[in-house]
Parts: structure tokens; sequence; C-alpha cells
């Protein structure tokens, strides 16, 4: 069994949202190894994408929630369902012991992530790290460093809102 972590950007384009998941979909279409499960914060953007596709293609959500407040500080109005949805859909909940959801939670919560999973999917466009920590890019170095196989989706076309 391969478990599957994401980390992606929130800031897609609609144009790239159809791109992503279309290569999410072949990415969950190519893995044969036993059960699918993947891994994931359930954010808007590439989270959030990674998760409805992984239900999609019948697999097993894992959420790792950053802190005990992020539900109800940081889920926006407009991303509130899905989000409920993926919480009610996932076969296991994994709320961090963060009270505040803050960059401690976040790295916190990316670290899950990869302990958890066996290859990371990055919804990344590149962008180094911007030294803030937490980010994308920080995902991946940190899965590189600790020697998971990291798979880049970015298709030809993806960009992000501003």
């Amino acid at each position: 069994m391969t478990t599957y972590a994401v980390t992606g950007h929130m800031d897609l384009t609609d144009d790239t949202v159809a791109l992503v998941r279309a290569a999410l979909r072949d990415t969950f279409a190519a893995h044969t190894e036993g059960e699918l499960v993947g891994v994931s914060c359930i954010a808007a953007g590439a989270d959030s994408l990674f998760a409805e596709e992984l239900l999609g293609a019948g697999g097993r959500l894992v959420v790792v929630v950053p802190s005990q407040d992020y539900r109800r500080t940081k889920v926006k109005p407009e991303h509130a369902a899905v989000f409920d949805h993926l919480i009610e859909s996932a076969g296991e909940v994994v709320t961090m012991p963060h009270e505040t959801a803050n960059r401690q939670a976040y790295e916190s919560a990316n670290a899950e992530l990869l302990r958890r999973g066996d290859r990371l999917v990055a919804v990344w466009d590149g962008t180094p790290p911007s030294g803030k920590g937490g980010g994308t890019a920080d995902t991946v170095d940190a899965a590189r460093e600790a020697g998971l196989h990291v798979d880049v989706v970015w298709p030809d076309g993806a960009a992000r809102r501003g």
C-alpha cells in the first residue's frame, strides 16, 4: 500500500482547477498497489481537489486539521461546505494539538502529512520557499530531505491567481 500526502497552492485559477483535477485522476488511476490512501489538510485549492479526486477514485481519506480552531477561524464561507463534506467523508480525522491556527500549527500539520505519507503529490509551480515556513515549497523540501518521492503536478497552462 502506498499512502499519498498532498501539498499545493490555494490560489489556482479556475482553468487550472480543471487541469489539476485531470492530472490527479491520472495519478490515482495509475495506482495499483493495494488500497488507495491519501492524507490532506483539505485547505481550499490543491488540498481539497486532491481529497475530492481521491474519494472519487474510491480511496480512503485521512484529514489532518492544523489546530482546534481551524474550522472556525480559517475556513472561509465559500469553502465551508467542501471542508465539512470532506471531514464527513474521511476515514480518519487527526487534529493537531494546537489551539490556534498559526505558522507552528501549519508546520506541525505538514510534518504529520509527511510522517504518514509514502509519496508527496505537490500541486506546485516550482516557486522557491518564501522564508515564512509551512508553505508548499517548504513541504516539498522537507519531503525530499526525508527521502519521500515527490510527484509534482503542474500541468501545461496551469496558473495561479494574482
